[in-house]
This record gives structure tokens, C-alpha cells and sequence, in this order.
């Protein structure tokens, strides 16, 4: 089994990620965060044998990392990316933002396997890292639980057989509110997720089903299916992440606890499987319900299919958009039905232009990032 470099180390999924290797006992030989923080320290000292890579610390935090780790500790975003381009290595990025993109891209450039947390390298930067791919020859497996589903479902499978693949969504906390009464709603309310615990930025997408709507993009550069191939159902248990629908009528479901141990695993184990940290999955008593997603009261769904139907910079402008929008939000410089209006209007105001480099990606983010945050005022 290959040796494991986890970015984003500090994070829910990175946490998780060192978990599984450290009970599967893969080799850690590389581990990256942002800050240098006490918790990026105890992971330094209980994997002796790893680079630690610290992308933006502060003076001290310099400081006593170089007096602790010696040759071991490297600074600056480089040294994350560095560690992704290190040969013979699964390299699960789960970097928050788009500052992962360049370390996806080293990663499957080295002829990796990249275990990818990072939604922001294919929603933002979906056609420069499948060129990556090319060029490395390396390997993308998903981490996220719906796309591990929808990957597991198709091993095996002749893409022309398959007539659908289906997303399921937990509907989030505002399920079935209407658009007048998610004008009401709180911070606080918005971050109260019914499944998931998650970063405050990904559990108000989910909120608003923007994160559902990346999922699609993702889908679309993971395997290849058109948008109109990529449904999305609301699955309020979240016990069945992902459908395939053939074209004779059966379909492939992949069930499982929402516990993230799972698709983490196999992403670094797959297509082989080995014992998990997950308890046995109980299906007796189980209730599964199934609803469409009201685009209407979530309009993010529709904006997120649009983009992404668009093409080229149009993702990485929704990406850059929803983000302004959303720490706006838990800001409270707006409200929560403004962050569709931002994330709209900004897609308007934002020529679409091809992307063929990282730095493509980035200059789409930027444009679009100072024209969301001249919607805001407009949207309280």
C-alpha cells in the first residue's frame, strides 16, 4: 500500500484521514496545514517519520516549529505542494479553498494518487486538472462520500450502459421552507446541520444546496457524464449517498453510515478493501425517503447546473462568488437568501473565458471575487 501525504492535516477530513492510515497502518510520510498550530504539532510529533509541510505561519509560529522539527518542517505554500509532488505517494488533499488546486495538479503531475477532498480543484479548476491527469499519468479517486458511492457503483460498469447517475442531498436544515421563510432564518440556524459536522463554509452550501450543486460539477470531471445525466435527489436519512440507472431499468445504490472513515478508506485502499473503523451498518428498521429539491426556495442548485453548462472560468467565478456570499452571511452583511443573488448576479457580470492553467483559475477567482463583493451592498 502506498505511503500517504495528508494536506489539510489540521482539518475534519484530514483528521479522519490520519486516522484511517494510522489504523490501517499506511506509512504518514507527509503532513500540511495552513497554521502552525498545536494541533499540527501533536500530529508532527506522532508521525516522527513525516515531512510537515506549514503553508502560511505566523513569526512565532515559525519560529518554534524550525526549534521542534529541525530539517523536517518546510514553509510557504510551496512546501505543501512539494509534498503532493512527492513520487509513489496517495496524496489526500483535503486543503480548504482554492488555494489546493496547485497541489492537485503537482500531485497527479507526479503520477500520484490523488485523493481529493478539495472541491475547489474541480469546481474551480475542473479542465486543468484533468489535463494534469494526462500529463502524469496519475490517478483520481474522491473522497467525498457521494462521489465514492457513485465511483464504487460504476467499477465494472460500460459507461454507454449507464442512462443516469443520481447525487442524494440531505435537504439540509431549511428542508422544506419556503423562499419567503428562508428570508428569516439565523447564523446560527444555518449552521445547525441535521447530519453532517462540517467548516461553517460547507455546511451553509449545504444549506443552500450550493454544495450539491459543486457536487455536480464534480461528478461531471470525475466521470465523464453530461449535466443532463446528473440528477439530484433529496435524501433527508443520508443513508443511501449515490444511484446508478441503467439503460435497462435496474439500478446500483451505495448505502453506508454518514461517517466520511468510509469513502476516506477506500480512497486510500481501493479498489481493495481491509477492516474499517465504521460500526456494521444496521438495516432493519431503516426508513428511506426520497423528495426532489425545491430549485425555487434553492435557486444555488440551478446556478450551479448553469455554470457548470457554461463551462470554462463560469464554476471557478460560482465557487469565488459563493464564497464572498457566504462569509458575508456569516458575517451578518447579509442575509440568507442574498447569497444566491450575489452568486447570480456576479456570474452576469463575469465574461467566460477558457482555462489552461492554474493561474487561469486564479485570475477567474479574483475577477470574480471583486465583483461578488461589489453585489453585496446591493443584496442586503
Amino acid at each position: 500500500m502506498r505511503p500517504v501525504v495528508v494536506l489539510g492535516a489540521t482539518g475534519s477530513i484530514g483528521r479522519q484521514a490520519l486516522e484511517v492510515a494510522d489504523h490501517l497502518a499506511i506509512p504518514v510520510v507527509g503532513v500540511g496545514a495552513r497554521r502552525g498550530s498545536e494541533d499540527l504539532m501533536t500530529i508532527a510529533r506522532d508521525h516522527p517519520d513525516a515531512r510537515i509541510g506549514v503553508a502560511a505561519p505566523t513569526g512565532a509560529e515559525r519560529e518554534r516549529f524550525e526549534a521542534e522539527l529541525g530539517e523536517r518542517v518546510a514553509f510557504g505554500p510551496e512546501s505543501l505542494i512539494e509534498m503532493a509532488a512527492s513520487t509513489g505517494a496517495t496524496v489526500l488533499n483535503g486543503v480548504v479553498g482554492s488555494a489546493g488546486l496547485s497541489a492537485s495538479v503537482a500531485a497527479l503531475e507526479a503520477g500520484n494518487r490523488l485523493a481529493l477532498a478539495n472541491k475547489e480543484s474541480l469546481v474551480a479548476g475542473g479542465p486543468v486538472v484533468l489535463q494534469a491527469l494526462e500529463r502524469g499519468g496519475g490517478e483520481l479517486v474522491p473522497v467525498d462520500s457521494e462521489h465514492s458511492a457513485l465511483h464504487q457503483c460504476l467499477v465494472g460498469e460500460r459507461e454507454d450502459e449507464v442512462r443516469r447517475v443520481v447525487l442524494t442531498a440531505s435537504g439540509g436544515p431549511f428542508r422544506g421552507l419556503s423562499a419567503e421563510q428562508l428570508e428569516r432564518v439565523t447564523v446560527e440556524q444555518a449552521l445547525d446541520h441535521p447530519t453532517w459536522k462540517m467548516g461553517p463554509r460547507i455546511t451553509i452550501d449545504s444549506a443552500t444546496l450550493m454544495n450539491k450543486a459543486f457536487e455536480v460539477i464534480e461528478a461531471h470531471f470525475l466521470f465523464g457524464f453530461s449535466y443532463g445525466r446528473i440528477d439530484v435527489v433529496v435524501h433527508p436519512e443520508s443513508v443511501v449517498h449515490a444511484l446508478v440507472e441503467f439503460v435497462d431499468g435496474s439500478l446500483k445504490a451505495h448505502l453506508g453510515e454518514p461517517d466520511m472513515r468510509i469513502p476516506i478508506q477506500y480512497a486510500l485502499t481501493g479498489p481493495t478493501r481491509s477492516l474499517g473503523l465504521a460500526d456494521p451498518f444496521a438495516l432493519a428498521g431503516r426508513r428511506l425517503t426520497f423528495e426532489p429539491p425545491d430549485t425555487t426556495a434553492f435557486p444555488c442548485l440551478g446556478l450551479g447546473y448553469e455554470a457548470g453548462r457554461q463551462g470554462g472560468s463560469a464554476p471557478a467565478v460560482l465557487n469565488a462568488a459563493d464564497e464572498i456570499a457566504v462569509h458575508a452571511f456569516l458575517d451578518r452583511k447579509i442575509g440568507f437568501s442574498s447569497i444566491p443573488v450575489v452568486v447570480e448576479r456576479t456570474l452576469a457580470d463575469v465574461e467566460v473565458r477558457p482555462l489552461e492553467s492554474v493561474e487561469d483559475v486564479m485570475a477567474a477567482d479574483r475577477e470574480a471575487r471583486a465583483i461578488a463583493s461589489g453585489h453585496l451592498g446591493a443584496s442586503c
